[in-house]
């Protein structure tokens, strides 16, 4: 029995959605039981494994999505004005004593994902499946992090409910992409671009610097483990 797209559309990035909740709920598992020497292993990794995953869908993805709906400079504007955007955003959240450069970043990634998913998804089902589980890929350390850092910022842990309620905002995203007619593909493409330049930026500013470990090499090797799975996902495509 053949699914109708938007169904298929819901059930896929809400599966993908879902990774952003488990990623949180493995570094809870990470504060409570690991030692701290491989905590902190398993911090740095993850952090650079999700950057590469990072990376990679504003290189795979993102971009290539989102400059293919606009003219030349518009694409450039809307990349430069994410950029210079979430810097203002970040610059407010540290001087309220907040950091919340990895939630940004996943948010940004995830729900422009869902709506190029969204819009995919009725010209080819396979597609839509690969890019839903690069979605997935990329959530879970994602979470981790995010959760990591809130944690650390504020001094106590957030509450996972708030990581459940992202989940749905994934299916409103591909609906989104689904449904919207094609005059409306600039305004997708804006989105695509504004994501991309606010990653590169958060990448840059907050989440690469936590990344080197003394003595080893293993965070920089998962950086590229991460990317790796991007392109994995955007050569199979």
């Amino acid at each position: 029995m053949e699914i109708a797209p938007h169904w298929a559309a819901l059930g896929l990035a809400t599966l993908a959605g879902l990774s952003i909740p488990l990623g949180a709920s493995l570094a809870v598992v990470r504060f409570n039981v690991f030692p701290e020497w491989l905590g902190s292993e398993l911090r740095h990794g993850v952090v650079a494994f999700g950057a590469g995953a990072l990376l990679a869908a504003v290189a795979l993805v993102l971009l290539p999505e989102g400059s293919a709906r606009l003219s030349a400079l518009p694409a450039l504007g809307w990349f430069l004005a994410g950029g210079i955007g979430f810097a203002l955003i970040d610059r407010a959240v540290a001087a309220s004593g907040g950091k919340l450069a990895q939630f940004l970043a996943m948010m940004m990634d995830y729900l422009p994902e869902a709506m190029a998913l969204g819009a995919l998804i009725t010209g080819n089902l396979e597609t839509a499946l690969l890019v839903a589980l690069l979605i997935a890929l990329q959530n879970l350390p994602e979470g981790f992090n995010a959760m990591r850092e809130m944690s650390e910022a504020s001094g106590k842990r957030p509450p996972l409910w708030l990581f459940f309620l992202m989940v749905p905002l994934g299916p409103l995203a591909a609906c989104i992409g689904l449904l919207l007619p094609a005059t409306y593909d600039p305004v997708i493409g804006a989105v695509m671009m504004l994501a991309s330049g606010g990653i590169i930026y958060l990448m840059f500013q907050d989440i690469a610097p936590e990344v080197p470990l003394e003595n080893t090499m293993l965070p920089p090797l998962g950086a590229i483990l991460g990317f790796s799975v991007g392109l994995a996902g955007h050569l199979l495509i």
